[in-house]
């Protein structure tokens, strides 16, 4: 057995109704005054409102900062920190989707230590310290609540990732509650992502893959497999729901450890470049990375297909069950009518070149996967999704 080490968010609480009591939730972990951290969709809708009450009846004035947006630019982070600096702040709370957790992880960061975020981009190499931390995920599917990774958009629509230990909160909490009622479209893609994130964990070629990571995978698997078409068709089914958002969670501890790796690479152009929602842009390309990863990944991919699919436990052959995976998720993909195409989602052919050269830009992910990824593999992928 290699050695490994294995780091997640300190404390975890997953009940329905934990956002509403938010206040003694946290007890008192950040302070008297938070920043909370979220967009304006939720604030219009209301999702906050208990959680900022229960906030105030704990003695905690919140300061609330809604102006991030998808693929939340480097531009809103510093305003954000802004915000909370002119607040005097002490604790940052993340309350929404993988945007507003990002931005509440790298706002805790500058606020904490007041370091250069240009030189705490990469893997370990933010100092810190950070303000005290609390994430609440009102979506299934980024587990950003229990990574210690940020990804934000800079100059020229690319994405680049802080990833350090020190971005893990001291508080995830999960309200299978903030999550009824989620359109179908989005249920759906970050539904995807929750499982390309376990699938991508267990494959890596990480050196750090290790055997809690590859059972929460696993586990992951079992829970978003089973659950992702009942939540997408009934939003209001709470036990679907939490299911969703303890699987999401469950992928997001595996591939914080064991990190993913081209699916996600490959995506990250996508969205930079044309906006596309970041679950959407990993399930374009999922089976196409999949079936170019085949020959290398045939074993691993087959071990875990039955955890999403559990009829495919019956084929003996790897090879058969590995192609039939890849299959399934395709197929799971169309009747939660994802687009299926990147020209669907408004991506010409032409732009398939440039997008590649991008794609190479992520080394820290390209590393990990369990074939080697050129610029020319990269175009022949996404040429197969479009």
């Amino acid at each position: 057995m290699e050695p490994f080490v294995f780091a997640t968010t300190a404390r975890i609480v997953f009940r329905p109704g934990a956002a509403s009591d938010l206040g003694r939730t946290i007890e008192g972990r950040c302070g008297s005054r938070v920043l909370l951290v979220t967009d304006a969709g939720l604030r219009r809708l209301g999702l906050c409102d208990a959680a900022l009450q229960s906030l105030s009846e704990a003695g905690v004035s919140a300061t609330v900062f809604d102006a991030v947006e998808a693929d939340p630019s480097l531009a809103t982070v510093l305003k954000a920190v802004q915000t909370g600096q002119a607040a005097g702040v002490t604790g940052v709370v993340g309350f929404g989707g993988g945007s507003s957790l990002d931005v509440a992880k790298i706002a805790a960061l500058l606020l904490g230590s007041g370091e250069d975020i240009d030189e705490a981009w990469g893997v370990g190499n933010a100092k810190g310290p950070r303000m005290p931390l609390v994430l609440v995920p009102t979506t299934a599917g980024t587990g950003s609540e229990v990574t210690p990774v940020s990804i934000i958009t800079v100059e020229a629509d690319e994405k680049r990732g802080v990833s350090s230990p020190i971005l893990l909160p001291d508080i995830a909490v999960l309200d299978p509650d903030l999550t009824l009622g989620l359109p179908p479209a989005i249920t759906a893609a970050t539904g995807i992502d929750a499982m390309v994130h376990a699938i991508e964990a267990y494959a890596s070629l990480n050196a750090n893959n290790n055997p809690l990571s590859k059972m929460l995978a696993r586990q992951a698997l079992q829970l978003l497999g089973a659950n992702i078409e009942r939540a997408v068709l009934d939003g209001a089914g709470r036990q679907a729901r939490g299911a969703m958002l303890l699987g999401s969670m469950l992928a997001g501890q595996a591939f914080a450890n064991s990190p993913v790796a081209a699916v996600h690479a490959l995506a990250y152009p996508i969205g930079g470049r044309f906006h596309v929602p970041h679950g959407l842009s990993n399930a374009l390309v999922l089976p196409h990375v999949m079936r170019f990863n085949a020959p290398q990944a045939e074993k691993a991919y087959s071990d875990i297909a039955p955890d999403a699919f559990p009829h495919l436990a019956g084929e003996r052959d790897m090879q058969v069950r590995c192609r039939a995976f890849i299959d399934c998720l395709e197929g799971l993909s169309a009747r939660l009518a994802l687009p299926q195409r990147l020209r669907d989602v408004g991506i010409g052919e032409e732009h398939l070149p440039a997008m590649a050269a991008d794609a190479m830009k992520q080394t820290r992910l390209l590393v990990n996967n369990p074939r080697p990824v050129g610029e020319p593999d990269a175009l022949a992928i996404y040429k197969a999704a479009w």
